[in-house]
């Protein structure tokens, strides 16, 4: 009888000496990010940089002429990396996408992979804070239960919005959605299709690095912000908050 009473017992302690490790497992991948992302900025800032893409420009262009696949390979898994572990460089990859392969296939190559790498982030937030974060919002009452029900309602026009607005940091467009319960397939549709314009815009200048490195200039990375480019952006910001808006009026008249 003793023996049982100490079973039971032990149990609970157990469990609770169990939740602890459970909980360091989760975090364990966003840790990873986090601490590859503070030596990536101390020891990655001057070898990810456009100088040290001028430099090196001849070399890859020879890699690529002799290795056209494997150079494709290699580039497509760095920038997934980079991304990743939210290393800088991340426009430095995108213009080195056009610079070696032009603007197509450079920018499905910088597409796939940023999205590739925006599913790694996606998937380590998950696991170590969205799941759970999820399920309290869904179980709590009041502002944040209303809050996620707004965005369960509009998840694609939402995770559009954000990919085509270009004050939102791509970091912040990876985790928020983790945070809130977003499927996996719906993250990874609407990031490739969202980030299109924008990596098409940044390809199209890398792929005309050949005659800014020859005048020994550096490309004008605030294009994205020039009315010829960003008005047709907002445009599809627009459209992509076209059915909020529409909600929110349908549900103030009733109708």
């Amino acid at each position: 009888m003793d023996h049982i009473m100490q079973a039971k017992t032990d149990a609970p302690a157990a469990g609770q000496a169990a939740a602890p490790k459970s909980a360091l497992r989760r975090a364990a991948p966003l840790v990873a990010i986090a601490v590859a992302a503070i030596l990536g900025a101390v020891f990655l800032r001057d070898v990810l940089s456009f100088d040290a893409l001028a430099q090196n420009r001849e070399a890859l262009e020879a890699f690529r002429d002799a290795h056209y696949l494997a150079t494709a390979a290699v580039f497509i898994v760095a920038y997934v990396a980079i991304v990743a572990f939210s290393l800088p460089g991340a426009t430095i990859a995108t213009l080195t996408g056009g610079f070696l392969f032009g603007v197509f296939p450079g920018t499905l190559f910088n597409v796939l992979a940023a999205t590739l790498g925006a599913a790694v982030i996606f998937l380590a937030a998950r696991w170590g804070l969205g799941a759970k974060l999820a399920q309290k919002m869904e179980a709590g009452d009041g502002v944040v239960s209303r809050i996620k029900a707004g965005i369960d309602e509009n998840q694609w026009s939402m995770l559009f919005l954000i990919r085509l607005v270009p004050a939102v940091p791509f970091f912040v467009a990876n985790l928020v959605p983790a945070l809130v319960g977003v499927p996996l397939r719906r993250f990874v549709i609407s990031t490739f299709f969202g980030i299109i314009p924008g990596g098409l815009v940044y390809t199209s200048v890398g792929a005309g690095l050949g005659e800014i490195f020859a005048r020994g200039e550096k490309p004008d990375l605030g294009i994205i912000f020039e009315p010829q480019i960003l008005l047709p952006i907002l445009g599809l910001c627009a459209l992509a908050a076209l059915p909020i808006v529409i909600k929110a009026l349908r549900g103030r008249k009733g109708i």
